[in-house]
This record gives structure tokens, C-alpha cells and sequence, in this order.
């Protein structure tokens, strides 16, 4: 097994507000040989990806935030949920791996919100913490193309009824079989990219 993560500090200004964030220097130096063989398991969750500043801006976009139910998905470092405790929203955030969610912890109090941390494997289709929720975000999940048919389903089952849900891609070529997949019975919003940013916030509503 890999030793536990050397960690190290991230300030980070998004819309007006100081995020510090603690984050594993090396997240190759996480790699687990034994649990790759078994599960193909990366420390995906240990990298700063780049969708997950451009989601948390997007929230603070939001004017509704404070008291909304909010559920990420994959939150790996979850940045967008930390911005969004830190706006008042009644987050919740998922990851499957364990050390994802205790890093979580660490960061919510270092940052003094509340961000509920829920271990979910969408793979196993386990049932979704205290839903369905109106909002949904996830950013940077679609970096393999066998996530797509399970985000989908984690979607599925995880918003409500006149619900939305945010996901943030830098247009990963993966990715591509999750929009395809989804535009079956999702409406897709996808505005044009901004300036200076790296990833599009696709914004999903059922069909009816």
C-alpha cells in the first residue's frame, strides 16, 4: 500500500472568496499497484483538475445558493462543493475512495464550512445519500469512457424531478460517448467556452 499522502497548501480565489486547500504533492505517488490490478484503480481524485474552478464560478453565479440542496459527484478535491459550503449551500459530496473523503473532512475545517462527505461507487449503483437533489455537479469525471454509462445512471437516480445537473468537461474525447448517451433523455445546454477558461459547464434537464 502507498504511504499515507505528503500534502501541501492551495490558496485559491474564486468570486470574491479564499479557499485553502490541502492536496497530495505527488498523486503518482499515491499509485497502488495491488489495487490497480484488482480495480484498475488511479488516485484520479488527488489531482486539482481544471473544471473544478470553472464549476465553482459558475455556482457563484447562482443567487439561490444559500440553503440549496446540493450533490456532487466524483468531488475528488471538491472544490466546487468547498465554494458552495462556503455560499451557504447544504452540500453534500461523494467519492469512492476513502482517502478522497478524508482529505474532504480536513479541508471543510480548515476552510470552516460543513460539507457532508458520502462514500458512492456509481459502478456498484449504490442508492444515492438523502436524494433526489435539485442541483447535481460533477467536474472532471468523464476522463475514461466506461464512466459515462454509470455517471448516467448516478444522474438518474440523484436529480429531481425539475432538478438540474451541472457537469464541468474539458472536452475530453471519453467523453463523448456520455453526451451521446445523454442527450437520449436529457436536454444538454452546453454555452460556448469563455475566455481564459479551460472547460464548459454542461447544464442537464430531463426530457419530458
Amino acid at each position: 500500500m502507498p504511504a499515507a499522502p505528503d500534502l501541501v497548501p492551495d490558496r485559491l480565489e474564486i468570486a470574491g472568496e479564499t479557499l485553502d486547500v490541502l492536496r497530495p504533492r505527488d498523486p503518482e505517488a499515491l499509485l497502488d499497484e495491488e489495487a490497480f490490478a484488482h480495480e484498475e484503480y488511479l488516485p484520479y481524485w488527488a489531482e486539482l483538475w481544471p473544471s473544478a474552478p470553472v464549476l465553482a464560478r459558475r455556482l457563484a453565479e447562482r443567487d439561490d445558493l444559500r440553503g440549496l440542496r446540493i450533490l456532487e459527484l466524483g468531488c475528488g478535491l471538491a472544490l466546487p462543493s468547498l465554494f458552495a459550503a462556503r455560499r451557504g449551500a447544504d452540500v453534500v459530496a461523494t467519492d469512492w475512495a476513502p482517502d478522497a473523503l478524508e482529505l474532504l473532512a480536513a479541508n471543510a475545517a480548515r476552510n470552516a464550512v460543513t460539507v457532508r462527505a458520502r462514500r458512492l461507487d456509481w459502478f456498484a449503483d449504490a442508492p444515492e445519500p438523502d436524494g433526489p437533489w435539485p442541483l447535481v455537479i460533477a467536474a472532471d469525471v468523464l476522463y475514461e469512457a466506461r464512466n459515462a454509462a454509470p455517471l448516467l445512471r448516478a444522474l438518474e437516480r440523484t436529480v429531481a424531478p425539475g432538478g438540474e445537473a451541472w457537469v464541468a468537461d474539458p472536452g475530453r474525447r471519453p467523453a463523448e460517448g456520455f453526451w451521446a448517451l445523454a442527450r437520449e433523455a436529457w436536454h444538454v445546454d452546453a454555452p460556448p467556452r469563455r475566455d481564459g477558461e479551460r472547460s464548459t459547464v454542461h447544464v442537464l434537464r430531463r426530457r419530458d
